[in-house]
Order: structure tokens, then C-alpha cells, then sequence
């Protein structure tokens, strides 16, 4: 089946049971542009979820793999795309064969820092799987607007999750170059809603 707009939508509707909880809403159009330039690229997406970003990434061109630890989520992911690659593998403790520093971009999309459980493990094993000038790109809710509810008021502990602070450092501690990071406004200008980082694996 094509995966075309309609197909993916169709697939969507028909599986919204307890294995596509992880579904997400696809690529932003401000990090589509920033990945027009990724065809050709060897890229691993983690917390692929069912895999919708992932099927976006392919159809830009890139080789994509893409890996979660949900193993209904994979399931799903394989009947919606399966000429793509999927690995049911923990990205906290990636599997050997990842971790052989050939990937050219690491990415994390919608919902991934609500599942970052240990960050140290995880920025270990993407510098462990970039090669030599590839880069790490997370996009995802700012921590800060995850403890807003629907009705923008403070909800949550913003210390109970993992935070910005300590994103960073993971990134920084493994070796990584931290080459931006950005706060993008959400629905209380106020607070940031959206957050961007990018890093990159250094020559030698």
C-alpha cells in the first residue's frame, strides 16, 4: 500500500486502540525544512512510536530506522510501513549493532521527553551511534508546558520529569557539541511550548 496522506489517515482511524497510544502528529513544518537536505542520510529515529514521523523522514528521502521499546507500537509501525526498518529495542540501552558510530542524524520527535526516563544512558548511546560530524535533532513539548493543563493554569512538578537542565548536561556529558537549542512559544506566549536542541558528534 502507498503510503500516501489518505492510506496513513485511514490506517490511523482504524487502529485507535491500545497500540497506537503512542501515535504522534507527524513532522512540524518548521523541522520538515530544517531536514530537507536529509535524503541519502543514515537516520535513527528514537521513540519512533507507531511511526509516523519515521514514514515522514523516509519519505524525505533518508534511511531510516526507526526504534522504541513498545513493542505493540512496533507491531503497528510494521503493517503501516513495512519496507521500513523497525527495531523494538529500549533507546536507553540501544543494541550493539547501533552502537558502531555510523549514523549521520540521531532524531527524537513528539512525545519522546515524557519517556526519557534516564538521560545520562541515552545521550551515552547516541554519541556511541553518530558517526564523526553527525548530529543529534530533538524536537519535542517544552518541559514547562507540559505542567500546564488545558487551561494554561500550573499543574505540575516541573522537577519531576526530566527538565531542561538536565537534558543539556546529558548531551554535553557524552561528548556531544551542543549546537542550538531553542524555546518556541506555545499557546500562553508566555511559556515556551516547543523545545529544540541540536548537537553534533565531533571530529575525532
Amino acid at each position: 500500500m502507498e503510503p500516501t496522506d489518505h492510506n496513513r489517515r485511514a490506517f490511523d482511524d482504524a487502529h485507535r486502540t491500545s497500540e497506537n497510544v503512542l501515535a504522534t502528529p507527524g513532522l512540524p513544518a518548521a523541522i520538515r525544512e530544517r531536514l530537507a537536505g536529509v535524503g541519502g542520510s543514515r537516520v535513527l529515529h528514537l521513540f519512533c512510536g507507531t511511526g509516523r514521523e519515521t514514514i515522514e523522514l523516509a519519505e524525505l528521502g533518508a534511511h531510516v530506522t526507526g526504534a522504541d521499546a513498545d513493542a505493540s507500537a512496533i507491531e503497528a509501525a510494521r503493517r503501516r510501513a513495512p519496507e521500513i526498518p523497525w527495531l523494538h529495542a529500549d533507546p536507553h540501552a540501544l543494541p550493539p549493532e547501533i552502537l558502531l558510530g555510523r549514523w549521520d542524524l540521531v532524531y527524537l520527535g513528539a512525545g519522546s521527553l515524557a519517556r526519557l526516563r534516564d538521560p545520562a544512558a541515552w545521550a551515552g548511546g547516541v554519541a556511541a551511534s553518530l558517526r564523526s560530524g553527525g548530529v543529534l535533532l530533538l524536537h519535542d513539548e517544552h518541559p514547562a508546558a507540559a505542567c500546564l493543563d488545558a487551561f494554561d493554569r500550573w499543574r505540575g512538578d516541573y522537577f519531576a520529569e526530566v527538565g531542561l537542565g538536565s537534558l543539556v548536561s546529558a548531551v554535553v556529558d557524552s561528548g556531544l557539541a551542543l549546537r542550538g537549542l531553542e524555546e518556541w512559544p506555545g499557546r500562553d506566549p508566555r511559556v515556551p511550548g516547543h523545545l529544540v536542541l541540536a548537537a553534533e558528534k565531533q571530529e575525532g
